[in-house]
């Protein structure tokens, strides 16, 4: 880190040897002077958060389905069982919706006295749902 050096004279002859040892450092004090980009810093960093969040629960969903499609499923009783749990085929859940839905029609609403045509589907008479008046949410 020195500087070593053997000046020459107006003859461009070498007259001596110098040797210069020249040490030195340097310190850097940064500080903002307005509150706008820490900020701007920390909304940065919470899209990029949500994005990362969006991105693991997509690849997730992709994984879970491939070992669905493959015919596998992770074992009950593992830590990670319940990993999947939540990634449905549509199919499955449109079926699962429809039979909740004729469910209820049958448990809690009366049925309508019409003529049966083939292209119809049952008519009912539901009871309206009742109004919570004790709800503290409002």
């Amino acid at each position: 880190m020195g500087n070593h050096t053997k000046p020459f004279d107006e003859e461009m002859a070498q007259r001596s040897y110098t040797v210069a040892e020249n040490w030195g450092g340097q310190v850097n004090f940064m500080f903002p002077l307005d509150r706008k980009g820490l900020a701007q810093c920390r909304q940065i960093a919470k899209r990029q958060e949500e994005k990362m969040r969006l991105d693991y629960e997509l690849t997730r969903m992709l994984r879970c389905a491939e070992l669905q499609r493959k015919g596998f499923m992770l074992a009950e009783g593992t830590r990670v069982y319940s990993m999947c749990n939540d990634v449905v085929p549509i199919v499955k859940y449109e079926k699962e919706k429809l039979a909740a839905k004729k469910q209820y029609l049958e448990n809690n609403c009366i049925p309508l006295d019409e003529i049966k045509l083939p292209w119809k589907k049952k008519r009912y008479s539901c009871p309206p749902t009742p109004i919570n008046t004790n709800d503290s949410t409002n």
